[in-house]
């Protein structure tokens, strides 16, 4: 835990100094011929300090005593033993109470290390060798995942193993035929968009699971979608053809009208029948998938040092943060030094799927290990380093720059930015994502949409469905890189949310000429900018005053933030909107005023609209370009 002691230290007198205070002995460069401080500022006048570092450290930095580190901390009211961390502002301020002038490491340092990094990853060709598949299970609610998933596991670790599968880590290996295959447990296609969001492009294979009794389903295309946007290649399993309504002729039929052309009916997608609950076509699939992977030449550099990614993490009261990691280049040792993200940590232990205990992890090999800091996020990647030191210094640098990084970070596309970053060569592809209130309105869309594809930009419908607008949606946009566009149809509370952070692009239209002439213009850079809604204030009418022939004011009390003479207003009736315009005239007493605050009485005239009444509520607003 890093800690830092504040800006504020324990009021001393004026001009009083403290000093050390110890066996010289241990300072061998204080002489009796020479105070300490002064031996000190001739022969380490400035002390470089990291921007984190433990009180051992510093100690051995100053080289003097932990005990005294820790008798400096106490004077500037803060506990901490020889193993904490420390930032390098309460460093520093042990380290000028000793006598030192500090100043920072600087951050190219770390930049450097983060470069060796970068270059080892880097990997010679010649030391590439095949490596297992990463498959990642997905299909609608109620198709068989979960018994599939369950199938595979009895069928080809339970057979293996005395006492079966003692532990579950959200992934896990199977052997057929000598060779293996690494399954990821993820709850379905968002967890595995979610994860490549972050930046973490885990999976190689998408098994689609659908049932033969019910066939494609909206998670079903959901989930083709999602795999294609990733471009993994999929493999359809045909689950529950034991049943007796099933109809696997039908399936195809559906699949194909998805998008998706079966070998049987002349496409290239395998496709293998299964039964999960009676364990039938288990062994087929798998041989599948090693087929496929084949195809795709999976390798991987088993040599230097581990990188991956967190499939999973938690926090275990006995044994403290646990993660679930998969290897994917190197290999993973006990001991290892790890930067996870903004964590660093130590590989203390390391276990399999069945709860081995392991001394390494080569590529594709997925394993809970102990040891980290603090429990890191789902999709973090993962990376080997030469020490703890340089460690947390990497962690240290990356927490302090995430502000700046998603400041910078490249944005989704915005339909407003979107003709300067074509013309600068940011984006090739326009992908959209398509929601409408009925069926009957994709088709027509879809093609005017497409129609606007130019040698410059495609336009690419990527997913298209009816239905509110999801985070399921959001999370493939944000993904994806694309839009998002909603005809007839409202974003869900939470893709609001999710879109809002995320800053994804959606855009709601009730008219398809609007929409598709938005996307018209936004093409050739003629979009006018979107503006937003600020609520200034809301008022309160409490009586009418007749002006002049047709002019009304309401007198009205200001009950919350404040109301603009250059605002608009709408007014409220019964929680109705019956009157949307701007403001004529603001007065305080007989004077014209440019704003009344909360809790003072105004007079508001509203342009075109004379038709107020008292209990009506004004709300203020003014509109803002959006950034």
């Amino acid at each position: 835990m890093k800690t830092r002691v504040g800006a504020r230290r324990p009021s001393r007198p004026t001009g009083a100094k403290r000093h050390p205070r110890g066996d010289s002995s241990r300072r061998p460069e204080a002489t009796a011929e020479a105070p300490l401080s002064a031996a000190k500022k001739v022969e380490r006048s400035v002390i470089e300090l990291p921007q984190s570092l433990t009180v051992k450290e510093l100690g051995e930095l100053l080289k003097v005593s932990p005990a005294q580190i820790i008798k400096e901390l106490l004077n500037n009211g803060f506990m901490a033993n020889i193993n904490q961390t420390i930032d390098y502002d309460t460093a520093a301020i042990v380290a000028q109470d000793l006598g030192f002038e500090t100043k920072e490491q600087q951050t190219a340092e770390l930049g450097l290390t983060e470069a060796a990094e970068q270059e080892r990853i880097a990997e010679d060709q010649s030391a590439l060798v095949p490596r297992p598949p990463v498959v990642t299970i997905m299909g609608h609610v109620d198709h068989g995942k979960t018994s599939l998933l369950d199938a595979i596991r009895e069928t080809n670790v339970t057979a293996r193993e005395a006492g079966g599968i003692t532990q579950h880590i959200g992934a896990y290996q199977v052997e057929i035929h000598g060779q293996k295959i690494t399954f990821l447990d993820t709850p379905g296609h968002e967890a595995f968009t979610a994860m490549r969001a972050r930046g973490a492009q885990a999976t190689d294979i998408a098994i689609l699971v659908v049932a033969a009794d019910d066939g494609v389903m909206p998670q079903t295309k959901e989930a083709i979608d999602h795999a294609r946007a990733a471009n993994v290649p999929i493999i359809v399993a045909l689950n529950k053809i034991d049943k007796p309504n099933a109809n696997p002729e039908r399936v195809k039929q559906q699949l194909a009208d998805a998008g998706l052309l079966i070998e049987d009916w002349g496409g290239n997608i395998v496709c293998v029948p299964v039964s999960a609950k009676k364990k039938q076509g288990i062994e087929q699939l798998l041989e599948m998938i090693l087929l496929v992977s084949e195809m795709g030449e999976l390798k991987a550099n088993p040599t230097g040092l581990g990188r991956g990614v967190i499939i999973e993490a938690e926090l275990d009261k006995a044994r403290g943060p646990v993660a679930t990691m998969l290897v994917q280049r190197g290999t993973l040792k006990v001991s290892d030094n790890l930067v996870v993200g903004q964590v660093s940590g130590k590989v203390r232990a390391m276990f399999n799927d069945r709860g081995k205990s392991l001394r390494k992890a080569e590529p594709s090999t997925p394993v809970k290990i102990l040891g980290l800091s603090e429990v890191p996020k789902a999709g973090d990647t993962f990376e080997v380093v030469g020490d703890e030191r340089t460690g947390r210094l990497i962690a240290a640098n990356r927490a302090k720059q995430k502000q700046a990084e998603l400041a910078t970070a490249q944005r989704a596309v915005t339909l407003d930015e979107l003709f300067s970053q074509i013309q600068t060569g940011q984006v090739k592809e326009l992908n959209i994502i398509l929601k409408t209130d009925v069926q009957g309105s994709i088709d027509p869309i879809r093609s005017s949409l497409e129609r606007l594809s130019t040698d410059s930009v495609k336009v690419k419908i990527i997913h298209q469905a009816t239905g509110n607008i999801t985070e399921s949606d959001v999370l493939l946009a944000q993904a994806s890189k694309a839009i998002i566009i909603g005809f007839s149809v409202r974003a869900e509370p939470g893709a609001r949310k999710v879109a809002d952070t995320a800053k994804v692009d959606v855009r709601h239209y009730d008219v398809i000429y609007n929409l598709v002439e938005d996307v018209s213009k936004a093409l050739q850079g003629m979009l006018e900018p979107t503006y937003i809604e600020v609520i200034d204030g809301h008022a309160e009418v409490r009586q009418l005053f007749k002006v002049g022939k047709n002019e009304v004011i309401a007198g009205s009390a200001v009950t919350d933030g404040k109301i603009g003479r250059s605002d608009f207003v709408r007014v409220n009736r019964d929680g109705k909107v019956i009157f949307d315009g701007k403001i004529a005239s603001l007065r305080r007493f007989k004077d014209d005023v440019r704003e009344v605050a909360t809790g003072y009485e105004c007079g508001i005239g509203v342009e075109g609209f004379n038709e107020l009444q008292p209990g009506d509520v004004i709300e203020a607003y003014r509109k803002e370009k959006a950034s």
